[in-house]
């Protein structure tokens, strides 16, 4: 269900006030209207607002003032002035200091259903920019959804009949196994496929900064506080927003999404003003969060809230059959790069891409090719140049002649402990080849006793 267009009008004329509240009521919108300045700036800062109308000629102050006070408190809320003749020149100079736009008394009702339009779609874009803003700053690539297993067709037929819904997904599975990308496809087979999918990396940020990263806040609400943010919240309004590693979050952070999750509002830090919210939620965790509610480090009523459809990726070595193609993929997407033209692997390679368990996933096949495509010297990709580096070090691992006596916990174990000699112990370019983060690592290391 979207959010209804909620629009302030403040001009000291009640005539008007009254005919512009009734043009817009028709159109579907709700409408505040304040009779000066005092009161329009109370009100915007109590609710939330798509659109202002503002007169210039206020009794009380200045609408230039109001102007700048409300884009301090919201830039991305387009303020639409009211002029007549004799403030023209004032609209121009409110036009330099951030109003959107201007309408010249005596308008017309079209006239004025046109400035909401334009209004809307200038807001639309300037969240979208924000989103688009926000995503080249940490854009990594991701490959299609690739695989003809059984496993994975299960997986994608819950996909194609979740994605057009707005039910909430929590997608599980260990590292590597392409969880972000299952919600990316849920995103782009959705009716919110051409507003922002916005990506909240739970394990990355500093848990001090969560909240305003979540939530935003306002100029100079606490040190450092620079300028006012945008929260990912009102950045994915009309989109979906993605919880990656949702497990990470505190306890403390946990409580308040969950308010943001039936409230369906957010309020800046700083700021007593609630900012309705019109998004999609999608949260993936490679923890067992059944066992985190048990332990009391999770919220019960939060994994109910966010596991209404549960969808779980299968590690890559429950799903081999797919590792051809996924090597194809691979093999086409970074021979491009290296500008390399290379369609396959030799036998003996592709038997030994085969018989590995694979601890990082796809991740780790995806670094594995891209190495073996940038230093290999022949014609052809050979078990040399897969076997590179790491993974030469703990080669006994392939079983190239297919013969395995240990369990996938031994040889975890192996090649953690092999890579970790071969990188002197270095865990960050470790868990790069792995293609898993530090802290997956880490309890890894703890998990074999390898520290």
């Amino acid at each position: 269900m979207r959010e209804t267009t909620q629009i302030l009008i403040i001009d000291d004329e009640e005539a008007m006030r009254d005919s512009m509240g009734q043009v817009l009521q028709k159109e579907g919108c709700q409408t505040r209207s304040a009779q000066d300045g005092q009161e329009g700036l109370a009100l915007f800062q109590k609710e939330h607002f798509h659109t202002v109308f503002l007169d210039l000629k206020l009794p009380d102050i200045n609408g230039l003032h109001v102007l700048r006070q409300m884009k301090y408190a919201s830039p991305e809320t387009p303020v639409v002035i009211i002029t007549g003749f004799g403030t023209i020149k004032s609209a121009v100079e409110a036009m330099k200091i951030g109003a959107f736009d201007y309408l010249a008394k005596p308008f017309t009702p079209e006239e004025l259903r046109l400035a909401v339009r334009k209004a809307l779609k200038g807001r639309k874009m300037s969240l979208k920019n924000l989103c688009l803003q926000s995503e080249l700053m940490g854009k990594s690539e991701f490959v299609m959804v690739i695989g003809t297993s059984r496993a994975m067709q299960d997986v994608l037929d819950v996909i194609r009949r979740v994605s057009p819904t707005e039910t909430t997904v929590l997608i599980t599975g260990e590292s590597g196994t392409g969880k972000e990308l299952i919600a990316r496809e849920i995103h782009n087979h959705s009716l919110r496929r051409d507003a922002p999918f916005v990506v909240v990396d739970c394990g990355a940020l500093v848990e001090t900064l969560f909240e305003s990263e979540l939530f935003g806040h306002v100029k100079g609400s606490f040190t450092g506080a620079h300028e006012t943010k945008h929260g990912r919240f009102e950045v994915a309004e009309g989109g979906t927003i993605f919880f990656d590693e949702i497990s990470n979050i505190s306890l403390n952070i946990q409580a308040k999404l969950l308010r943001v999750i039936q409230e369906r509002e957010v309020t800046r830090i700083g700021s007593s003003r609630p900012i309705k919210l019109d998004v999609r939620i999608l949260a993936a965790t490679n923890e067992n969060l059944d066992q985190l509610v048990t332990k009391g480090a999770f919220r019960e009523d939060l994994f109910y809230r966010l596991s209404v459809v549960p969808v779980h990726l299968p590690p890559l070595r429950e799903r081999k059959e797919d590792i051809p193609l996924l090597v194809e993929h691979f093999l086409h997407k970074y021979g491009k790069k290296a500008k390399k033209n290379v369609t396959d692997l030799s036998p003996q390679a592709m038997k030994a891409l085969m018989d590995y368990d694979w601890p990082g996933n796809i991740r780790e096949l995806e670094n594995t090719i891209e190495r073996a495509l940038v230093l290999f010297k022949g014609n052809g990709i050979d078990i040399e140049d897969i076997m590179y580096h790491g993974i030469k070090a703990a080669s006994s691992i392939f079983s190239i002649n297919g013969e395995k006596s240990r369990s996938l916990e031994d040889m975890e174990k192996e090649y953690i402990g092999a890579l970790l000699r071969e990188n002197h112990g270095n865990r960050s370019k470790t868990a790069k080849i792995l293609g898993i983060d530090r802290k997956t690592l880490w309890a890894k290391i703890n998990k074999h006793r390898l520290g």
